[in-house]
C-alpha cells in the first residue's frame, strides 16, 4: 500500500523516513507480555502499510533481537532490497555511573549484532544526571565510533534545551533529539523549537497520545484507579494529566479534540497525532505499537489525509491552557527524568 509522499521527509540525506515512526517500548515487558512470531507478523503488516520507520532502544525488551528477525524474515522472503527503505533508530540509555569508551563501544557492538546491520541508523542518547558531566564524554565517544562508520547520525533523547545547546557549542553534531510532545504537553514549543531551528536539529515526538489516553476509550469515563492503569505508559501519562489538571480537566479537552476528529471523520489519535507533526522542527511522531496484541494500522494511515486549520487548533488548545504550564510545574523538556543540579 503506497503512502501520500508527504507520509515520508528526509530526515538526514541519507535516510528517507515515515513521519508516524512505530514504537517499541510496549514490547518491553512493562505493557504485557507478547508473543515473537505474532510480533513479527504485525510487523510485515505495518512495513506493508508504508509504515517503515521503527523507534526501539537497547533497554526495551526483545525490540532490538525483534529488528534482526524482521530485517533477515523481509530479507529472506523477498530479497536484499526489500529491507533498504526500513528504518530503526535505537537508543544508548547507559545506568547512571562512569562511562568508558569501551562501555560506548560494546553498547553499540551489542546493538548492531542484535540488530543485524553493518551501522546503526541512529543512536539516540540519553543521560540521567546532568550534575555528571560526563555525558559529554560519552557522546565525544559515540561521535567517534560515527566517524568510523559504526553509526550513522548521532540524536539525544530528553535532553533539556541548555544542554542541547552546550553538546552542539562542543562541536558535537547530532541530528535530533527525542522528546515528549502532546496536545496537553507543549513544553517543547517553548524553547526547544527555537535552538532546534538554529543549529538544524529535527525533534521526533513521544507521549503524542498519552500512552492511548488521548483516545476514545477514555472519551467520559470515571477518572482510572491505579489499577486500571496496567501498563507503564498509562501509569506514566496519567501522572502528566495530573500534573496538567486533573481528569475532570483532560475530559473537557477529549472533547474539544473529539469534535475536531468529528468534524474530518477520523479518530481522535488521528487528530493528536496530526497536530503535534504540524509543529515546527517535528520530523515525526511516535506511535507505541503493542505487536501481536492490537494495532491501529488504519487509523494511524489517516494522520496522513489529516489537515488541520489554525481554527481547529485554536479549540483544541483553548482548554489546554486552562490547565497548568508545565514548563512551570516539572520544567524544560526531559527534566521529569532528572533535575538539572
Amino acid at each position: 500500500m503506497g503512502l501520500p509522499e508527504s507520509s515520508y521527509c528526509q530526515f538526514t540525506p541519507d535516510l528517507r523516513i515515515c513521519r508516524v515512526l512505530t514504537g517499541l517500548w510496549q514490547v518491553s515487558g512493562a505493557h504485557g507480555r507478547i508473543e515473537p512470531r505474532a510480533a513479527l507478523r504485525q510487523m510485515v503488516e505495518y512495513h506493508d502499510a508504508g509504515l517503515t520507520t521503527w523507534d526501539l532502544a537497547d533497554h526495551y525488551g526483545p525490540a532490538e533481537d525483534l529488528i534482526g528477525a524482521f530485517l533477515r524474515q523481509l530479507a529472506e522472503a523477498r530479497g536484499s532490497a526489500a529491507v533498504e527503505g526500513v528504518r530503526a533508530f535505537t537508543k544508548w540509555v547507559p545506568r547512571p555511573g562512569p562511562v568508558t569508551r569501551r562501555m560506548a563501544e560494546e553498547a553499540v557492538e551489542t546493538s548492531l549484532r542484535r540488530m543485524g546491520v553493518d551501522a546503526l541508523d541512529l543512536l539516540q542518547f540519553h543521560w540521567w544526571d546532568y550534575g555528571d558531566p560526563a555525558y559529554l564524554d560519552a557522546l565525544g565517544y559515540l561521535a567517534d565510533l560515527r566517524d568510523a562508520g559504526k553509526i550513522r547520525h548521532l540524536g539525544l533523547t530528553n535532553f533539556d534545551t541548555e544542554r542541547l545547546e552546550q553538546i552542539l557549542g562542543r562541536g558535537i553534531r547530532v541530528v535530533s533529539n527525542q522528546v515528549q510532545y502532546s496536545l496537553l504537553d507543549q513544553r517543547p514549543a517553548a524553547h526547544m523549537e527555537a535552538a532546534c531551528r538554529a543549529h538544524g536539529v529535527q525533534l521526533l515526538a513521544y507521549g503524542v497520545l498519552l500512552g492511548g489516553l488521548l483516545t476514545e476509550r477514555y472519551l467520559e469515563k470515571p477518572e482510572p484507579r491505579p489499577a486500571d492503569l496496567d501498563t507503564a505508559s498509562l501509569r506514566k501519562y496519567k501522572q502528566m494529566v495530573d500534573a496538567w489538571g486533573g481528569w475532570d480537566l483532560f475530559q473537557e479537552l477529549l472533547h474539544a479534540v473529539k469534535a475536531v476528529a468529528d468534524r474530518y471523520g477520523v479518530p481522535m489519535a488521528a487528530v493528536a497525532a496530526r497536530a503535534v507533526l504540524d509543529r515546527p522542527q517535528v520530523a515525526g511522531v511516535i506511535l507505541g505499537a503493542r505487536l501481536g496484541v492490537r494495532e491501529h494500522i488504519a487509523d494511524t494511515l489517516k494522520v496522513f489525509k489529516l489537515r488541520l486549520t489554525p481554527e481547529d487548533v485554536q479549540e483544541i488548545e483553548a482548554v489546554r491552557r486552562r490547565g497548568n504550564d508545565l514548563l512551570a510545574v516539572i520544567g524544560d523538556v526531559g527534566d521529569e527524568y532528572r533535575r538539572a543540579a
